[in-house]
């Protein structure tokens, strides 16, 4: 599954070299409650067409029906506009929108000055580009910048960021993997499980989904982690989580995970720290036991306190807001808050 300004950008990028008349559509600003946020875009053709979303359908369709009606700005040499809706209530309910939500949205006829080739490159490439759109003249500007910066609307620019997607590095194939994985498809991580154990005969074959069996530190070495990259180690083997452990926490990925007991996970950064050298900047970085605390007990549980840890991490989320696994099973085994279990033996939550 590909991320959705990927999506976007590559449409756009394909109705261009057809010859279609192309419209790039981004959320500029928003107030008050509203479907999607700022940065959210859409590409749009002649024909009404559209990739992509800036709210919940109706401002969709009004845009597709300026388009097809030619009332959108004309022409690869128009300037870009900027669309505001629903300031009042009765437009708020004509859109969809929540009760006092307002949007601007910066739409522009898509030209090659355009740079929508060079911008859906560079995402390929996974590069975090800052994309500085001149509000006279439409051309773009295309510069290093923050991932997830938030855009900037001015009377003279528009400036929006732009980064690869999120991906997941995932250290041994056994069930919980499965299941974290097809849970991070669903949010549109790229995936790739690296497995070198002769037990894992069969390489998996779902779609979306890189399979390698190289050596966890040759993978992690080989694709550099950047800061959209999480590593979640979970074979259980310290010969193999930790050749992965060592290099990613050297690296930018914005989360680093390993499973394993509370007891596991004290040894393991003992170990790193007496034969590896890591520091204890480094090792606060690991999240071990990986999760967050949610009574999981199967694997596909376990996968589910993983993944809305690396989702927490990945939004910025403050650590001491989430209860981690170590956390929550510390607290209930000296009796604190302890949650009654159902009749199968699984937890409340």
């Amino acid at each position: 599954m590909t991320d959705i300004d990927t999506l976007v950008l590559r449409k756009a990028v394909e109705w261009q070299h057809a010859g279609m008349p192309v419209w790039f559509v981004t959320v500029a600003r928003t107030w008050g409650s509203s479907p999607r946020p700022p940065g959210s875009v859409m590409a749009l053709n002649a024909r009404g067409e559209a990739e992509g979303s800036v709210s919940g359908g109706c401002i969709e369709d009004d845009l597709a029906r300026r388009a097809r009606e030619n009332a959108l700005n004309a022409g690869p040499g128009a300037r870009p506009e900027v669309l505001r809706y629903g300031v009042l209530a009765d437009e708020a309910r004509r859109f969809g929108l929540p009760c006092g939500g307002t949007m601007e949205l910066v739409v522009e006829r898509a030209a090659p000055h355009s740079g929508l080739p060079a911008l859906l490159q560079a995402c390929l490439q996974r590069r975090c580009v800052e994309r500085r759109l001149d509000l006279q003249s439409g051309r773009a500007v295309l510069r290093d910048g923050p991932p997830g910066g938030a855009p900037r609307l001015t009377a003279s620019a528009f400036t929006a960021c732009f980064g690869p997607r999120a991906r997941m590095i995932v250290i041994g194939a056994g069930d919980t993997s499965r299941y974290l994985c097809r849970i991070a498809l669903t949010l549109g991580f790229e995936i790739v499980v690296c497995d070198p154990r002769d037990a894992q005969q069969a390489p998996w074959q779902e779609e979306g989904i890189a399979f390698t069996r190289e050596m966890p530190d040759d993978l992690i070495l080989r694709l550099g982690p950047d800061r959209r990259t999480a590593v979640v180690a979970l074979t259980h083997d310290p010969k193999l989580d930790d050749l992965a452990l060592i290099d990613a926490l050297q690296s930018d990925a914005f989360y680093v995970g390993a499973i394993g007991s509370r007891r596991n996970t004290r040894l393991r950064r003992a170990r790193l720290r007496e034969h590896f050298g890591l520091t204890d900047a480094m090792l606060a970085r690991l999240r071990g036991p990986a999760g967050i605390f949610i009574g999981s007990k199967t694997p596909a549980e376990i996968a589910l306190s993983i993944m809305a840890e690396v989702v927490a991490a990945k939004n910025g989320v403050r650590d001491d807001v989430l209860e981690t696994v170590a956390e929550g099973k510390a607290r209930l085994a000296h009796g604190e808050d302890a949650v009654p279990a159902l009749e199968d033996g699984s937890c409340r939550y």
